[in-house]
């Protein structure tokens, strides 16, 4: 089992169709296979341990994915965002290394102990138009495919490892192979060092979509690429998409009118955000998909059916389900535990745990995190409802204690989410001396919206106990989130604690 196989598969069924399109330049299903011969060969000349990349989303993400399987080599994507030196502090991690950079990077990383560095228009001039050679590579389904690195927000970051297994798993379990028509293409801009950005790549290639590729997002670039493009499918972060809708409110023409399936994930979406984008939108299948990167990727989806019965639903355990991220796929297994380890029933709350063939919840150098029976504590607190449905409350981590009592971020968000003035918000706790911790919110009110203090207030307390009411609220333009649609709860936290100016 190696990720190769799905790119082997595709060439021996539609070689000649165009796998990835960047900018100007795109390949076939068949270059693309060439061009990960000629560069695994580099990469075996290199006597190189890891393969890794810091670039935006171009030709050398997919022929290195596959390069590096294709020579036995963990893939490491590193993120363009870093400076220098985290990126220093990194590459030493993963020496010998051959690392594929962006241009205006190479030369400031020329010089790196261990690292053999090589831009990447070098790269892609030695690598593109090289003839083909012989198929073979190794077939350890326990060897590592990717190594990708946590943001680091709590400490150094972490590697975290996926096998081939893990990710193969994943695509042969949720992906139909050459399931695609030639007209389809996927929109890929999420960065290659988040996992949704390798899931995108090998499940379009298995599929037989064409890959197209956007090397950093705007919501103009977004919509004008998905129009020239005719794009049928994308994946977008909650943020992402809350762009993309205010950006087409502002336009005469909000069409999209290729976009068949939209997929969002990696955060919580407000719910006033993916109604307006139905509401936009109401031929497109939207998906809710929850993943980590030690489940590469998703392990629960709330479908397009889903999506159109909750909104349309005057039943509130229904038209909930909205805010939930659906069920889990068939070939995974999830349950909620206790602060104790057992199993908890239906919309009790506890820690998010999985169990399946994808699941690595393996960091580098260090044990596996799954316990005995294979089951890996996700660290998101949640809860599962009566029909299967499961919804987030967020990290383990943010839960409030408020003299003794457990309170979710998720619950109280959700509730004021549902006030018609609130467009985003966060929840945490901050230091109180009697409680231990007070409820504290920031708001972002929508357009033209207006709400007091004391509304919000009011409004929580008529829908969940008085202790959940807020006990500071801040307005705010905007919540801070990382690139990849990670709400900064820490920062908020430390904001509404006074420990931020």
């Amino acid at each position: 089992m190696n990720l190769m196989m799905l790119l082997e598969m595709a060439v021996s069924g539609f070689g000649e169709r165009v796998a990835v399109r960047s900018g100007t330049e795109q390949l076939t299903y068949q270059q693309l296979f060439d061009a990960a011969g000629a560069a695994a060969a580099e990469l075996e000349a290199s006597r190189c341990e890891n393969a890794a990349l810091l670039d935006v989303n171009s030709l050398a993400v997919p022929i290195g994915l596959f390069a590096s399987a294709w020579a036995g080599r963990p893939f490491v994507p590193l993120n363009y965002r870093l400076a220098d030196a985290e990126i220093e502090a990194l590459a030493a991690r993963i020496a010998p290394s051959f690392l594929v950079a962006a241009p205006e990077r190479a030369d400031a990383l020329a010089e790196l102990p261990g690292t053999t560095v090589v831009a990447r228009e070098t790269f892609l001039r030695r690598v593109l138009g090289a003839p083909g050679r012989e198929p073979s590579w190794p077939m350890d389904a326990d060897a590592i495919a990717i190594l990708l690195f946590t943001s680091g927000t709590t400490g150094a970051p972490k590697a975290a490892v996926i096998r081939h297994k893990h990710l193969v798993s994943y695509i042969f379990g949720s992906v139909e192979f050459g399931a695609a028509g030639e007209d389809e293409a996927a929109l890929v801009s999420v960065p290659p060092y988040h996992i949704a950005g390798m899931a995108a790549i090998t499940s379009s290639i298995y599929a037989g979509r064409r890959i197209v590729q956007l090397p950093g997002f705007s919501a103009e670039a977004w919509i004008e690429t998905a129009r020239r493009e005719r794009i049928t499918h994308a994946f977008v972060v909650p943020t992402m998409l809350g762009r993309i809708v205010d950006a087409l409110a502002a336009q005469s023409d909000t069409g999209l009118p290729h976009l068949r399936a939209l997929s969002y994930g990696g955060g919580k979406m407000p719910l006033p955000v993916i109604e307006r984008a139905m509401e936009l939108w109401p031929s497109t299948d939207f998906t809710n998909a929850y993943g980590l990167t030690e489940t590469s990727s998703t392990i629960a989806v709330l479908g397009p059916e889903d999506h159109r019965a909750a909104a349309a639903s005057d039943d509130p355990a229904i038209r909930r389900r909205l805010t939930s991220v659906g069920r889990p796929l068939p070939s995974v297994e999830v349950e909620i535990r206790g602060p104790a380890g057992g199993r908890l029933g239906p919309d009790r709350h506890g820690e998010v745990c999985v169990r399946g063939e994808q699941v690595s919840g393996e960091y580098l150098g260090t044990k596996s995190t799954l316990d005995r029976e294979g089951w890996f504590p996700t660290r998101d607190g949640g809860f599962v409802d009566a029909d299967g449905y499961l919804f987030l409350d967020g990290r383990i981590d943010d839960v409030i204690v408020r003299g003794g009592e457990n309170m979710s971020p998720g619950e109280i968000e959700d509730v004021l989410l549902e006030h018609e003035a609130v467009a985003d918000c966060a929840v945490v706790g901050i230091p109180d001396e009697q409680w231990g911790e007070a409820v504290a919110a920031a708001i972002v009110l929508g357009p033209g919206r207006y709400a007091t203090v004391e509304d919000l207030q009011q409004w929580v307390r008529d829908r969940l106990r008085s202790s959940r009411t807020p006990q500071r609220i801040e307005f705010r333009d905007e919540l801070p989130y990382n690139e990849t649609g990670k709400l900064l709860r820490r920062r908020v936290k430390a904001e509404l604690s006074g420990e931020i100016p």
